[in-house]
C-alpha cells in the first residue's frame, strides 16, 4: 500500500499544483521536480535537486506535501529528503530536467525605471543548469521569503554568467507577490556617485533616508566599493540599520568575499554571514538550452549544427552566446537571407572575428567530454558524476579513452574534469577500452564514430 504514494505522485503534484496556496514559480522551482525513490517503515524517501530547496521546503511546504500524500493514498507518511546524488541512488537515472526554464513572466516590456529594473529579467527566462542551479534555488528562496531564508545572499561568478539577471528576477518576484514592499536595486557604482552627490550638496539624511527605509536592497558589482573608504564606511552602516531591521539585502560580486582586495574586513566578514552562491560558466548543455531558449523568444528557426557551432566554441559566457546569435541575425540581414536558409557555414562566416580557425580545431577534454555526451545521450554532469550504471559507466571510460588519446592533458587534469577522480582510475579506464578495442568490433566503431566527429576528419 504505502509504494501507492510512488504510483500515484503524480497525482500528488497535480493536488500541489493546482489546489494548494503554492503559487507557480514556487512550484516549479521546488516541488515539480521531487521524485519518490521508495517507502521504508512509514517513511516515503523523496529526492530533491539541493541543499537549498531540501531547506526551504521543509520549513514551508512539509505538512503541504502531507496533507496532499494523504488526500491522494488515504495515508500519513513521514518524509526524508536526499538529494539526487546521494549513494542509495540505485537506477542512476537523471531525474531532474536540466535546462528547464523556471517561474513566470514578468507582463511588462522595457525598464522599470523607479527600481532600476529590467523586465525581461525574470526567473521564466533565466536558464538553469548544472552552473547555476544552487544560486537559482537560493535566489528563488529569498525571493520567497525575504529576511527569512538567507540574509545576506551573495552570489559570485565571472563577468556575462547571470548574476544581473538573477537579482532583478528576485525584485521582480518580491514586487509581484507584494507591491507595497519598497524594494531597490541599484550598482554598486551609482551607490559610490549618489555618496558623492549627497556630500557634495550636503543631502546627506536624503541619501541615508533612500538606501535605510527600504525592504530590499540589491546591490550589483560590490567589488568596485574596495579602497573606497567614504563608501564602504556609508555601505557598513546601511549593512547594519537593514540588517537589525530585518530587511533582506542582497549582493553580487565577481568573486566571493574573502578574495575582494582592500575589501574592510567588517564588511567581509558581514557578507559571509548568509548564504553564498557562486554561479560558473555553463556547460555545453547548458549552452544549447541558452541559445535554444533565446531562438524561441525571438522566434529565429536556426538548425541545431548552428547552434551547436556556436556552443562548441564560444563557452565563457552567456553575454557572448547571445551576441553570437545576434551577429548571425545581423548578417543573415545583411545578405537578405531568411533565418530558415542560414546554415553552419554562413555562422561561421557571420562569426569569424569571434571563432577563429584555429579555436574550432583544438581539441579539448571539455570538447571530448561534450561530444561523448551527446553521442550516448547523457549529459555532461552525468559523466563527471559518481553513478556507475553501465550505460553511464562505460561512455565515461570512453571518454578517459579519447581525453587520453586525443590530447596532450595530463592524467590528473583528465581526472579534476571527470569528477575529481584520481589519476589511477583514469589509467584503470584507458586500459580497459584500449583492451576492450582488441576484442569488440562495436566498440571499434564507436571509438571511429566519435573520433571523427571531435577532430572533425
Amino acid at each position: 500500500m504505502h509504494h501507492a504514494v510512488i504510483d500515484k505522485w503524480n497525482q500528488v503534484l497535480d493536488l500541489l499544483q493546482h489546489e494548494s496556496d503554492i503559487n507557480k514559480i514556487t512550484y516549479k522551482a521546488f516541488l515539480e521536480k521531487l521524485v519518490p525513490i521508495k517507502v521504508v517503515d512509514d517513511v516515503v524517501v523523496i529526492k530533491a535537486d539541493d541543499e537549498v530547496s531540501i531547506s526551504i521546503i521543509q520549513k514551508k511546504y512539509l505538512k503541504t506535501i502531507m496533507v496532499a500524500i494523504h488526500e491522494i493514498i488515504g495515508e500519513t507518511l513521514e518524509i526524508k529528503f536526499v538529494l539526487e546524488d546521494e549513494p542509495d541512488e540505485e537506477t542512476g537515472q537523471r531525474q531532474s530536467d536540466k535546462g528547464k526554464k523556471k517561474g513566470k513572466a514578468t507582463p511588462v516590456d522595457g525598464v522599470n525605471e523607479e527600481n532600476n529594473l529590467n523586465a525581461r529579467y525574470t526567473f521564466d527566462k533565466f536558464v538553469v543548469g548544472n552552473n547555476n542551479k544552487f544560486a537559482n534555488a537560493a535566489a528563488l528562496a529569498v525571493a520567497e521569503a525575504p529576511a527569512e531564508a538567507y540574509n545576506p545572499l551573495f552570489i559570485y561568478g565571472g563577468v556575462g554568467l547571470g548574476k544581473t539577471h538573477l537579482m532583478h528576477s528576485i525584485a521582480h518576484f518580491i514586487l509581484n507577490e507584494n507591491n507595497d514592499m519598497k524594494v531597490l536595486y541599484v550598482s554598486s557604482e551609482k551607490f559610490t556617485n549618489e555618496l558623492i552627490n549627497s556630500i557634495r550638496s550636503d543631502k546627506n539624511e536624503e541619501f541615508r533616508q533612500k538606501y535605510r527605509n527600504i525592504d530590499v536592497l540589491l546591490v550589483d558589482d560590490i567589488q568596485f566599493i574596495a579602497g573606497k573608504e567614504r563608501t564602504q564606511e556609508e555601505f557598513f552602516h546601511t549593512f547594519n540599520t537593514l540588517y537589525e531591521a530585518k530587511k533582506q539585502i542582497i549582493i553580487s560580486s565577481d568573486r566571493p568575499p574573502k578574495e575582494i582586495e582592500t575589501l574592510e574586513e567588517r564588511l567581509r566578514s558581514r557578507f559571509e554571514w548568509g548564504l553564498i552562491a557562486d554561479i560558473q560558466a555553463p556547460d555545453f548543455e547548458t549552452r544549447m538550452a541558452i541559445l535554444k531558449n533565446k531562438a524561441e523568444i525571438e522566434n529565429l528557426q536556426f538548425p541545431d549544427d548552428v547552434l551547436q557551432y556556436v556552443a562548441s566554441n564560444i563557452k565563457s559566457n552567456i553575454r557572448e552566446l547571445e551576441g553570437a546569435v545576434n551577429k548571425i541575425v545581423a548578417y543573415s540581414k545583411l545578405i537578405h537571407l531568411g533565418y530558415d536558409m542560414i546554415t553552419r557555414e554562413i555562422a561561421e562566416v557571420a562569426l569569424k572575428d569571434l571563432i577563429s580557425p584555429q579555436d574550432t580545431d583544438k581539441i579539448t577534454p571539455e570538447l571530448i567530454l561534450d561530444m561523448v555526451a551527446e553521442h550516448f545521450g547523457i549529459s555532461f554532469a552525468d559523466i563527471t558524476s559518481k553513478k556507475r550504471p553501465r550505460e553511464i559507466s562505460n561512455p565515461r571510460q570512453i571518454a578517459m579513452y579519447l581525453c587520453r588519446k586525443l590530447t596532450d592533458a595530463s592524467l590528473p587534469k583528465i581526472g579534476e574534469l571527470i569528477g575529481k577522480r584520481d589519476h589511477t582510475t583514469i589509467l584503470h579506464g584507458y586500459e580497459k577500452i584500449n583492451a576492450d578495442l582488441k576484442v569488440d568490433a562495436s566498440l571499434r566503431n564507436t571509438i571511429d564514430i566519435l573520433t571523427k566527429k571531435i577532430t572533425g576528419k
